[in-house]
Formats: structure tokens, C-alpha cells, sequence
């Protein structure tokens, strides 16, 4: 097995020696195809192909990249693959002359190629173009994947993401499906009168989540700062200075594990609304999942695996006491107690730590048994205020919070409150945060003195909500991990 890789590699470095010395050829000859500054383009294949009525009989010009090449004496056929697909084209002798052929029949799978040729449809009915011109714009030097087996190593898929998308289409329309549905998202919210502003990624103070962050270190200021794991606290600083209705997708850096729905370095969408509260952002959330759904894919039925998700109808709303009761059968509505809370964890064999409190122990049950059963949209609402320490209290129930979480296919799609606008009971929230970190809760908030000095001027009644782009783009594109739905998925280093 090992003499059989050792000859597979010394053939793929002899490959890669004739690439080199065509290009040197090339070069030597004035040709060298790095010195080619542009290429009009008039058409891509999918456009030739959708107009083929049209078109038929006209000259075109495409460029793209040479995936499949048959030669045969003086005519020959090769495949074009571009933005939008694949296109044919037929390369006669007699057309393009007889040293530009010679040149032709030297060039590789993975060139990148300029072909002016007349739309045309072949015997067997492939539509194609007829070449009047073949002009080589770069070189490639390395040997693509061989096409029927295609590219399906995942690490390789993942490290090398520009060879995924050459050899894979089905990735290359997920990433022009992500691009659509961030631009869908920006449109409608546009549409409802919201402003799109920016604020740092470098902070003093990494808060508006449970994360641990990244650290680094300003030179120039000779100061430790974070990466910031939200986009929150800025944000309300606006709707405090009068920006009634802020949003802003970017990117948040959170110092935790990898899996199927983890990246350490994530898009998040937040928004914040003045005069409102977490019932107006339910509604303007089903509205948004409901417009990218339709305008994107065309429709509100989304098949995710072999599960239809159902984005037409109402959400459904659940209590997170009420979604324990009806998927585990326990009633979290008697219990007063921190005690009480700890015995029901104990009887249902679910792991806590002592510094936990009620609160913690409801979120514990339900991540245990109700999350895998959460399948199509629902909305689970009045989380506690022990894990909640941004969200406004229930004026009916001050252990619980307006806040609410969406949930589709056993995954957290949202998060958001009745934003807390109260600097007294804000500061205390964080205080109580801060003794969480002194007994080694790596992911609670610290205390930000500007933050409440900004509360302190008064910040109106504000509804806000964070939505996972990823997660949506999972969603909508039936990605199974999220490493499938980002270009550049964070990857331990080869060399470590």
C-alpha cells in the first residue's frame, strides 16, 4: 500500500512538472498568460442557456475554467464552468487557426479560459458555443480533484474552500444563497424603517451574552481588550442618543468548543427597537424568517432533512415552564425553593452545580428534555432571571423575565427581551454577575460603568433580539453543520 501512495505521488509530481514547464513554454514565447489585465465577458452559461431562443446564431463571450476536455484531431470539445454553471464549447481547427488549436490542446483541466464563439445547439441537443476565439487567462498549476469522484474529504473541503467550490456546485449555491438571504434580511428590515450602524469589535468590556472571550492586547494604548462576544451594549447606547431602530450583522467571537452548530467566530443579526417590547419582536421575527424564506427560496415550506418546517402558520408560544410540563411532565410552577428546584434535578438525574439557582435548574430540565423535541418554529418564552441578566422582569413574576428564545429544528435560532432599562436593577443584575465570575463563571458579565451611565440618561421601553445567521443559513440552505454554511470555517492548524 505504501509503494502503491509513493507512485501515486511521484506521478502527481510529474503532473505538476509539466504544468510548470507549459507555463514556462508559454512565457518563453510571450505568452505568459499572469500579464492578461482583463476579459470582456458578455454572457454566463446559465444566461445563454435560459436564452437560448434568443441568442441562437449570436456571438458571446464567457470566461471560466476548463473542467472537462475532449480532443479529437481537428475539432475538439471542452466544458466551461463559471459563476452560474457549465457550458460547452466546440473548438474546430479550421475556426480558431491552426497555432491557437496547438495552443488549445496544451492547455489543462483548471485553466482559466476567455471563449468568443456563436450560440449554437449540437445533434445530440446540447446547447454550445461554436469557438471563434480560445484565450488563456491564467494558469493553473495544481491538478484538480478528479471530477467523478469528486471532492469529498470534509477537512480538505473545509481547509480548501476555493477547490470545494470549483469541484462541488451544490456549495457554491449554498454561499450564493447565504449572500441572498443577508441581503434579503437587510432589505426588509430597511423596509421597516430600520437604521444599519456599526460598532467596535475591539472592547474593554465583552458583554450582552454568557461567553467566555477572546483576549487581546491595543500597543498603541498600551491596554488589554476583548473581541466582543454580542453586539448588545452598543447598540442600546444608540436607542439611549435617540436612534429609535438600530440593527447591525456582524461578526462576535466567543472562546468555546467546535461542533455541528458551534464556530468560534460567528454572524450574529441584532436589533434593537424603541416602544416596544418582546411580543412586537415575536411578531417582527416570524416576519423576517417569513420574507427571507419566500423571497430567497420561494417558498414558506422549508425541507430540512427529511423533516418539512412549516414557516407559514403562527409559532407557537410556550412558557419555559409550561414547554417542561408538556414535554417532560414537570410542574416547575410549585417550586419556590432553590432547594425544592435541586430535589426535581436530583430525581431526574439532571447535573448542576451548587452554585446554581432555580432559575439555573429550569434551564437545565429543559435543555435536557426539551430541546431535541422542539422541531417546528416555536417561541419559548419568560426564561428566568438567574440566566437573564439583560432582560426585563415580569411585573407579575419578578423570578422571570420577558424574554424569549425561537427554536426550529432542536436549535436556538433567536434570542431576545424586553431590554432591561432600569440602571438600578441593571446594575445589581450585573453585581450578581460579577460573584458568578469570582466562583469561576468564565462566561458572566462584568460590570460596564458606561453602559449604566448611558442607562442613566434614560433609555425608552426597547424591544431587542439577536438572530444567528448561520444558523438561518443552515436552515434554509438544509445544511447539516455549520461549517458547511461558512466560507472559512475556523480549523485547528496543520502543523500543530
Amino acid at each position: 500500500m505504501s509503494e502503491q501512495k509513493n507512485g501515486q505521488q511521484q506521478d502527481i509530481n510529474q503532473l505538476l512538472k509539466v504544468r510548470r514547464e507549459k507555463l514556462k513554454e508559454l512565457q518563453d514565447n510571450g505568452k505568459n498568460p499572469f500579464e492578461i489585465m482583463k476579459y470582456d465577458v458578455t454572457h454566463h452559461s446559465q444566461e445563454i442557456k435560459d436564452n437560448f431562443d434568443t441568442l441562437e446564431g449570436n456571438a458571446v463571450s464567457i470566461a471560466g475554467r476548463i473542467m472537462t476536455k475532449r480532443v479529437m484531431g481537428k475539432a475538439s470539445f471542452c466544458n466551461v464552468q463559471d459563476l452560474e454553471g457549465n457550458i460547452q464549447s466546440y473548438v474546430a481547427r479550421d475556426e480558431i487557426g491552426e497555432d491557437h488549436y496547438k495552443d488549445f490542446k496544451k492547455m489543462d483541466i483548471g485553466d482559466i479560459v476567455g471563449i468568443k464563439g456563436e450560440v449554437f445547439k449540437t445533434k445530440t441537443g446540447e446547447i454550445s458555443i461554436h469557438a471563434s476565439e480560445v484565450k488563456l487567462l491564467s494558469k493553473s498549476l495544481q491538478i484538480l480533484p478528479e471530477k467523478f469522484h469528486g471532492l469529498t474529504n470534509t477537512d480538505i473541503r473545509y481547509r480548501q474552500r476555493y477547490v470545494d467550490l470549483i469541484m462541488n456546485q451544490e456549495v457554491k449555491d449554498t454561499f450564493i444563497k447565504r449572500s441572498k438571504i443577508i441581503s434579503s434580511i437587510r432589505h426588509y428590515l430597511d423596509g421597516q424603517g430600520f437604521m444599519e450602524v456599526e460598532t467596535p469589535m475591539l472592547v474593554p468590556n465583552a458583554g450582552g451574552a454568557a461567553a467566555r472571550p477572546f483576549d487581546t492586547h491595543y500597543n498603541a494604548l498600551d491596554e488589554d481588550v476583548h473581541l466582543r462576544i454580542s453586539l448588545e451594549l452598543y447598540l442600546k447606547r444608540l436607542i439611549v442618543g435617540g436612534l429609535e431602530k438600530v440593527y447591525e450583522i456582524g461578526r462576535v467571537f466567543r472562546n468555546e468548543g467546535l461542533s455541528v452548530r458551534h464556530n468560534p467566530e460567528f454572524t450574529l443579526l441584532e436589533l434593537y427597537q424603541a416602544y416596544t417590547d418582546y411580543y412586537g419582536m415575536m411578531d417582527l421575527c416570524e416576519n423576517v424568517f417569513r420574507h427571507v424564506a419566500q423571497e430567497v427560496l420561494g417558498t414558506t415550506q422549508i425541507q430540512y432533512g427529511d423533516v418539512e418546517i412549516d414557516l407559514a402558520k403562527p409559532f407557537e408560544r410556550l412558557t419555559m415552564v409550561d414547554a417542561v410540563m408538556k414535554y417532560a411532565n414537570i410542574d416547575f410552577s410549585t417550586v419556590k425553593t432553590d432547594e425544592e428546584a435541586k430535589a426535581i434535578a436530583d430525581k431526574h438525574e439532571v447535573h448542576y452545580e451548587a452554585r446554581h439557582k432555580k432559575g439555573d435548574i429550569l434551564n437545565l430540565l429543559f435543555e435536557e428534555f426539551v430541546e431535541e423535541k422542539l422541531i417546528q418554529p416555536t417561541f419559548i418564552m419568560d426564561h428566568p432571571v438567574e440566566i437573564s441578566p439583560l432582560a426585563k422582569k415580569k411585573p407579575t413574576d419578578p423570578d422571570y423575565t420577558e424574554r424569549f428564545e425561537l427554536f426550529i429544528t432542536q436549535r436556538e435560532m433567536a434570542n431576545a427581551f424586553s431590554e432591561l432599562n432600569d440602571p438600578i436593577d441593571q446594575r445589581e443584575r450585573f453585581e450578581a454577575q460579577e460573584e458568578l465570575k469570582a466562583l469561576g463563571d468564565e462566561e458572566a458579565n462584568s460590570v460596564d460603568e458606561d453602559f449604566l451611565n448611558a442607562l442613566e440618561h434614560g433609555m425608552p421601553p426597547t424591544g431587542g433580539i439577536g438572530i444567528g445567521i448561520d444558523r438561518l443559513v443552515m436552515l434554509l440552505t438544509d445544511s447539516p453543520a455549520i461549517r458547511d454554511v461558512l466560507l472559512f470555517p475556523t480549523m485547528k492548524s496543520l502543523d500543530k
